[in-house]
């Protein structure tokens, strides 16, 4: 009986790890075979996300150095300003109650724009005589051009000055 057993199992094809037949000449890949590498789906979607991946990456550093560029047309904006608002506050022959304008050089600033501004007599006193102090408001406008958009920035700043004699009237007080 041992011999009929032995011989029935050895006519049986052997089956590998996955249960399926050796003998077949399209038989499964076993495990062993399998761990060695990967497959042609595996590759394909392996890439896609790391396509994802670098197209969000790129986008956002686009992104960025857009914002990069604005903000430095902002603060070379800002600083135009604060050198305009310095020079208009220290000038005593500044009109009142009139608008004056300009345009920057872009060679020297930069930037193609321009400025606007108005002083005012923000607060007197009850009697108003020459020699007085009051308080000037100056407001300032500074534009410039970002691509096709016109930007503005606005900025106000006050100064204590005196009323100057009645034939000086037109112009400002002194700081």
């Amino acid at each position: 009986m041992t011999g009929e057993v032995v011989a029935e199992f050895a006519e049986r094809p052997l089956a590998d790890a996955r249960g399926s037949v050796g003998c077949c000449p399209f038989r499964a890949a076993t495990v062993r075979e399998r761990s060695q590498g990967f497959t042609l789906l595996e590759m394909l979607v392996a890439t896609m996300i790391m396509g994802i991946a670098v197209v969000g990456l790129l986008s956002n550093l686009s992104t960025s150095l857009r914002n990069a560029a604005r903000l430095t047309e902002y603060d070379r904006a800002t600083l135009l300003a604060k050198r305009k608002m310095d020079e208009l506050l220290l000038d005593t022959r500044l009109p009142k109650d009139r608008v004056i304008e300009a345009r920057f050089d872009p060679a020297t600033s930069g930037v193609e724009g321009g400025w606007r501004a108005r002083l005012e007599t923000f607060e007197e006193p009850p009697m108003v005589v020459p020699g007085v102090a009051v308080l000037e408001r100056l407001e300032l406008q500074v534009w410039w051009m970002s691509g096709a958009h016109k930007r503005v920035l606005s900025m106000e700043a006050f100064r204590q000055a005196t009323i100057p004699p009645p034939g000086l009237a037109g112009e400002g007080g002194t700081p």
